[in-house]
């Protein structure tokens, strides 16, 4: 994309002496432990709704009570914007580290809150309202959490495998889903559903915030970025919301264009797949489980190599392939899996659109914390990845849900496409970020 007003605002520090591969590589798991604790809460709560939703809306049957569950999940998504904006401008003026440390606190108090909050039966009607106050906590959080992961992680990395180690990001960020869907079957295994509804639901919440303090403790001693300390040298200011659209629209729409396809891809494969898997293709609720937990590994394995595969070929190429592809098969791919029997062909079909999908996730983080100066990175990145999200994100399933009831399914499958056809003309008209990159050091 042609150049706004980002060149007169590049800082031009001198670097600090950089880390050894093993003091960087430890500092990366560090900062990527916390994205994986986030997103374990995040999709804790949607696997485990099915058995604590009567607990908290005991009207109607387990299709209202699932419901009303995943209503109250629409304001998490809601708040991941203001999140993204309070987070993301904390991280340009206090520091990446900082904001990593109070979005995984948060995330923590969030996860207690579940898994401690009284029933229906025990405090009546503010009992849904407790749910939707910790899930709105949780959901400040991850819109915190991706803006200051996804530069902390871009600036930790090299130049030249900068799109290698920021990778990480969104691997943790599977990884997260993959230990959910873990924790939840190995819960159905050794606990009578009985007690599993009454309250084995509760570990899941608790393993979550225990989770989130042993990471406090390690990120508490995680060094900060040089990008942010020479940014803070040279006296440059964090950017208002303002400021930010102002002096960097074609970037920030850059991002919106990027991410609704990216994260309705996302949504549609992973997510609505398990629901997909059992309501259309009818396979049973088990199968359907162990078909996205494998899916899903092989999505997680995908992502540093796909990342490195960048550090090669440029990022723009692989942005065109996954957005370009990814229109192609959307459709087939839908139809396909609807008539599969076969768990292992399932396997294969389900994995195909997720790969593609790698081309644009493993490099999401860098993609967009090329494009902005480091006194505005990452509230630059946050915030408009956190609208695109609330909208594709967000409305993924009800979309499907909805064109399914009124028969039909199909549009699902065409929406897909249009909006996979967006970040493909995004991703023709974008400069590749590999070589005209504002990230500086390293």
């Amino acid at each position: 994309m042609a150049e706004t007003g980002a060149a007169a605002d590049i800082e031009t520090n001198p670097v600090t002496p950089g880390l050894t591969p093993f003091q960087r590589g430890k500092t990366i798991i560090g900062g990527s432990l916390g994205n994986l604790v986030e997103w374990y809460d995040w999709f804790a709560y949607t696997s485990f709704s099915i058995y604590f939703a009567s607990s908290f809306f005991p009207e109607g049957d387990d299709t209202a009570q699932w419901l009303k569950a995943a209503l109250v999940n629409i304001v998490s998504f809601g708040a991941r914007p203001v999140g993204a904006w309070a987070m993301g401008q904390f991280a340009d003026r206090h520091g990446r580290k900082t904001a990593l440390i109070v979005a995984v606190l948060m995330m923590c108090v969030g996860a207690l809150i579940i898994a401690v909050a009284p029933t229906y039966a025990k405090v009546g009607g503010l009992a849904p309202w407790i749910l939707a106050a910790a899930r709105l906590l949780q959901g400040l959080s991850v819109g915190g959490q991706y803006g200051a992961s996804a530069t902390y992680m871009s600036e930790m990395g090299t130049k030249h495998r900068r799109g290698f180690w920021s990778s990480f990001q969104y691997m943790t960020l599977i990884a997260g889903q993959v230990l959910a869907v873990l924790v939840l079957m190995t819960l159905q295994k050794f606990m009578p559903e009985a007690d599993l509804k009454a309250w084995g639901w509760r570990i899941a919440f608790y393993i979550g915030a225990g989770l989130a303090v042993v990471v406090f403790l390690i990120q508490y001693n995680l060094q900060e970025t040089d990008s942010f300390k020479n940014s803070k040298a040279a006296g440059h200011k964090s950017q208002s919301t303002f400021a930010l659209f102002a002096k960097y629209p074609k970037e920030a729409l850059a991002i919106i264009g990027l991410t609704a396809g990216g994260t309705l891809g996302f949504y549609a494969y992973t997510t609505y797949m398990l629901k997909f898997l059992q309501n259309t293709a009818h396979f049973s609720k088990t199968d359907a489980t162990f078909i996205n937990l494998w899916v899903l590994v092989i999505f997680m394995m995908a992502q540093p190599l796909w990342g490195y595969f960048s550090d090669l070929v440029g990022r723009k190429l692989m942005l065109i392939s996954a957005f370009g592809l990814g229109m192609l098969v959307a459709v087939p791919i839908f139809s396909t899996i609807a008539t599969t029997t076969s768990v292992v062909m399932a396997i294969l079909l389900c994995s195909i659109p997720l790969l593609i999908n790698s081309g644009y996730s493993s490099i999401s983080a860098v993609v967009k914390s090329e494009m902005f100066p480091a006194h505005v990175r990452a509230l630059g990145v946050a915030l408009p990845y956190a609208l695109a999200n609330a909208v594709f994100g967000g409305t993924a399933e009800p979309l499907a849900l909805g064109w399914k009831t009124a028969h039909h399914e199909s549009y699902f499958y065409w929406y897909v496409a249009g909006v996979l056809a967006v970040g493909f003309v995004v991703s023709l008209l974008l400069r590749d970020t590999r070589k005209h990159s504002l990230i500086l050091e390293g």
